[in-house]
């Protein structure tokens, strides 16, 4: 049973909406390690706790409730990753662009996302069944939505770029993850709503960190440590003031508390054994179709 969620006060950044969209989750109700499908599955066959996986998805539900409306989609049997929702597609101006799962053993997904968003109201687009994408986790938009940035190399085909350039006319940056541990764009790069960003640059070619850093200056990049990412500090959930992410270090807390966030951790261990931590089990949906008020209050760092 999903527990009531407790609200709290929230203040947005300068210059950004006083409405924020809805987020998607799936409950973990049939989550487990069952197949191999990333280098985090691997070890880790049989060996997730549903009920505690269950804990920790009620916490992370319960603090995003609190700043937002969380609709969510119900599980399918023989699904276990339909919990990781980031990847059910990309939303945007009322459309999305459903996604074409890599591997075999989560194509199922697709036909149910795909009811869910059609009966939300969503114009649905289909890519090309031989062209992989998989959704908001290799698709993010920079915090002015006018880029999206794009990511390729182990799940999403880089042809598939051209086509969410044509349903969105935004400009789109591929950028090229060569660290296998680091598979999806939101397990190594989160672009945060003051502007900067928040990335592990050993995830990427050298040619997509300079498209990166020429985009974002300096003070605008956090360089996040290799025990960091490994505990998926970039895979974190940013509304208004607050950011929501897996256990971090400390410095890397109080670097976000000083540039004037609120930092909240959720312990998502279970998750993580899938290769998945915060980012991955919500997806942004878009503010055309669900907006919330947003308010928030920031503390300070010690």
């Amino acid at each position: 049973m999903i527990s009531e969620p407790y609200k709290k006060e929230q203040e947005s950044l300068p210059g950004e909406s006083h409405l924020v969209p809805a987020l998607l989750m799936c409950p973990p109700r049939f989550y487990g390690v069952s197949y191999v499908i990333n280098p985090w599955m691997r070890g880790n066959l049989g060996k997730s706790s549903l009920s505690l996986a269950m804990q920790q998805w009620q916490k992370l539900y319960r603090v995003l409730s609190g700043m937002t409306h969380v609709l969510l989609v119900e599980p399918v049997v023989g699904s276990p990753d339909m919990v990781f929702t980031a990847n059910a597609g990309l939303a945007h101006a009322g459309i999305v662009a459903i996604s074409n799962f890599y591997y075999p053993e989560r194509q199922n997904e697709e036909a149910h996302f795909r009811r869910w968003f059609a009966d939300a109201g969503y114009r649905v687009a289909d890519l090309p069944r031989e062209i992989a994408f998989e959704g908001e986790g290799d698709a993010l938009f920079s915090s002015d939505g006018l880029r999206l940035w794009a990511g390729y190399g182990y799940r999403t085909h880089e042809s598939s770029h051209a086509i969410l350039r044509e349903l969105w006319g935004v400009e789109v940056v591929g950028l090229h993850l060569v660290d296998p541990r680091f598979y999806h764009l939101d397990t190594c790069f989160a672009p945060l709503r003051d502007g900067s960003l928040l990335y592990f640059p050993p995830a990427f070619d050298k040619a997509s960190l300079a498209r990166i850093e020429s985009y974002y200056p300096p003070a605008q990049r956090i360089v996040v440590s290799e025990e960091d990412a490994m505990s998926f500090a970039c895979n974190a959930v940013n509304i208004g003031r607050t950011i929501v992410l897996n256990r971090i270090s400390s410095e890397l807390e109080c670097k976000l508390i000083v540039r004037g966030f609120e930092v909240i951790q959720v312990e998502l261990s279970e998750f993580l054994k899938a290769g998945g931590a915060a980012k991955c089990l919500v997806m942004q949906l878009t503010p055309e179709l669900h907006l919330q008020p947003l308010n928030h209050t920031v503390r300070s760092c010690n």
